[in-house]
């Protein structure tokens, strides 16, 4: 093999690496979380579990959904007569409060499951004595 294509080799596969770095770290934690879910299950690991798959969603949403969405939208809305209000509330709904939405929405379910796996069990343990 030639060194140019041993080095093209290296840089696609880097480049797909750091673009998708998050992506790999939620699928990871997705198949732990899963994983662990099997060999003990409670009810906080199947928040921290959607939760992940929250992130990973919106992840993809800002970089592969979002623009195509957003057109599909305006064009199936917006037929015939322009509507620069109807394009507006949809270009703020959907490129703006479902982005800021998605991850804080993935956050506050693994914070609960954190709460409902650790904090939560200790606290019954401790009224139970």
């Amino acid at each position: 093999m030639s060194p140019d294509t041993q080095q093209n080799i290296f840089y696609t596969a880097y480049f797909i690496i750091t673009h998708n770095a998050l992506a790999f770290v939620y699928s990871a934690g997705i198949l732990f979380v899963t994983t662990h879910m099997l060999w003990r299950p409670k009810r906080g690991k199947v928040l921290i579990l959607w939760g992940l798959i929250i992130l990973l969603f919106a992840f993809e949403y800002s970089k592969h959904i979002l623009e195509p969405l957003r057109q599909q939208t305006i064009q199936s809305l917006i037929t015939e007569r322009e509507s620069v209000r109807i394009e507006f509330y949809i270009n703020k709904f959907l490129t703006k409060i479902v982005p800021f939405g998605l991850p804080i929405f993935g956050w506050f379910l693994i914070g609960i499951g954190f709460y409902f796996d650790t904090l939560f069990s200790k606290v019954r343990k401790f009224i139970i004595k």
